[in-house]
């Protein structure tokens, strides 16, 4: 690989950040200062950055816990990007594995492993996501049948498939659908008459959001948890 590409690739440098880098002797190579951008660097190289080692940026695997007014999205557009939280070099390089709406809460997991990401997402994986639910009209018994079935949301050929719905309080439930159709938790509540007022993720799959993150903060998954994901 290039010097110039790999300094870029382990750090938040730019190509023309990495090349003044280089012009101001700022770079060793096994120890030796090199100036050149198209120096070919080999797996077993020693490159440093004003003395610092420097490596190839490992997979990286995250839980985020999503706050309101954050986009699911690696752009900042009308809201900010959710990657804006993440402090990581490279962070956009970072997918967003099971996205949420700007007003919806919870967790969210984020990876450069593009297969890791596709077990979560893909419609045949049926990974199930758990949300709960504030509603404006209380939950009916008969509503927990219903969902179980399958319900028919507006503009959609056929049912949703079956879901698991927990009346925790009146105007408060968990749902657990298998999923990941456009806006799917407020259009089935909405395909029975009711209004979801608020909107929060508790868990994909085998993982849960961390009790002890806040609105607004990210840690690594551990190796468990990763591997839950898949086969």
């Amino acid at each position: 690989m290039r010097l110039d590409k790999y300094l870029c690739s382990c750090t938040d440098l730019t190509r023309s950040m990495a090349k003044k880098a280089l012009r101001d002797q700022l770079v060793t190579c096994d120890g030796v200062v090199v100036k050149d951008p198209g120096f070919k660097v080999s797996e077993d190289t020693l490159v440093t950055l004003e003395g610092r080692p420097l490596g190839p940026v490992a997979t990286r695997y995250l839980m985020l816990h999503k706050p309101v007014d954050f986009l699911c999205s690696n752009v900042d557009e009308l809201y900010p990007s959710i990657l804006n939280l993440v402090d990581l070099p490279k962070r956009e390089t970072l997918r967003i594995a099971g996205r949420l709406d700007v007003d919806t809460t919870g967790l969210v997991l984020l990876s450069e492993d593009g297969q890791w990401c596709h077990q979560i997402t893909a419609p045949r994986r049926q990974c199930a996501k758990r949300y709960r639910v504030w509603l404006a009209d209380p939950v009916p018994e008969s509503a927990v049948a219903q969902f179980e079935q399958g319900v028919q949301l507006h503009s959609e050929d056929g049912l949703t498939l079956p879901a698991v719905l927990e009346r925790v309080a009146e105007r408060e439930a968990l749902l657990t659908i298998q999923e990941g159709k456009y806006h799917q938790v407020k259009r089935m509540f909405a395909a029975i008459g009711n209004k979801v007022t608020a909107l929060h993720r508790e868990a994909i799959g085998g993982i849960e959001l961390d009790p002890a993150l806040a609105p607004g903060e990210w840690r690594v998954l551990t190796e468990a948890e990763v591997r839950s994901v898949g086969g």
